[in-house]
């Protein structure tokens, strides 16, 4: 798949606007009130977000137009559910219901075969997911799902296995326009459950240099092996903020040490 094509779909893409946020927001205000200029404006001002997305598709050998065109449903599908209580930049919430859309995409394209009752309980598991994600706010677990349809989690973990496609482990799945969340962050690291480094007395000394907080999440971090979404989770604050906490403790842990 070429992605350096300079139109796409007949559209120049090395002349697409870029918004600044509040000319995001005004517009936003706009489409609120059914204005369809303002939407128009809006999808064309994000098409940017499409063409980033698809770079995530490279090994892929798929048409590019294709596929901006499916990445381009996914940013109106966003801009159609998107809410502006949810507190949360536009990007942090377009993005995965791009990257969703393409993936459905190619799902449906695949060569791979899967059988056709794992695949549709796989799409009716994804269809509730994305309704419990905007009715709640934050994305539905298992079992949650798994109760929606009436079956069981084990179910629905061989189904959404089943026609899930390999992804980097550096492949960000959150970003607020600073610090971005990589797969391997959800990822828990058994060997930092083992407590025999925390003999070292240097160590011991930097983390007590921590203020209570940071030292709270490096405790649930690697001392008990939690995702930095079970720790958001256990606090009462955001992952990105987890994330952002952890990488000052560490920095500050490094000084000190």
């Amino acid at each position: 798949m070429r992605n350096n094509k300079v139109e796409i779909c007949g559209v120049n893409t090395s002349k697409l606007p870029v918004l600044t946020a509040k000319e995001k927001r005004e517009l936003f205000e706009k489409i609120k009130q059914g204005d369809a200029e303002a939407r128009q404006k809006f999808i064309y001002g994000n098409l940017r977000l499409v063409l980033s997305i698809l770079k995530r598709f490279n090994n892929r050998n798929e048409n590019i137009d294709d596929l901006f065109q499916i990445g381009c449903i996914g940013l109106i599908k966003a801009v159609e559910n998107f809410d502006t209580g949810h507190n949360v930049q536009f990007s942090t919430y377009a993005v995965p219901m791009i990257i969703g859309e393409i993936r459905r995409y190619l799902r449906d394209n695949n060569s791979i075969r899967v059988s056709r009752s794992i695949r549709d309980t796989a799409y009716k598991a994804l269809s509730v997911k994305e309704r419990l994600t905007n009715q709640n706010g934050k994305e539905p677990g298992i079992h949650e799902i798994a109760k929606e349809l009436d079956i069981t989690p084990e179910e629905v973990s061989v189904a959404l296995d089943a026609i899930m496609d390999p992804v980097s482990m550096q492949e960000p799945v959150y970003h607020d326009g600073t610090d971005a969340v990589f797969i391997m962050d959800q990822i828990k690291d058994e060997k930092n459950i083992d407590e025999s480094w925390l003999e070292s007395i240097s160590l011991k000394e930097a983390i007590n240099r921590l203020n209570e907080r940071e030292q709270h999440i490096i405790n649930l971090r690697f001392f008990q092996g939690k995702t930095q979404m079970e720790v958001a989770d256990e606090i009462g604050i955001s992952q990105a903020q987890v994330s952002r906490l952890e990488k000052n403790a560490l920095a500050n842990m490094k000084k000190n040490l």
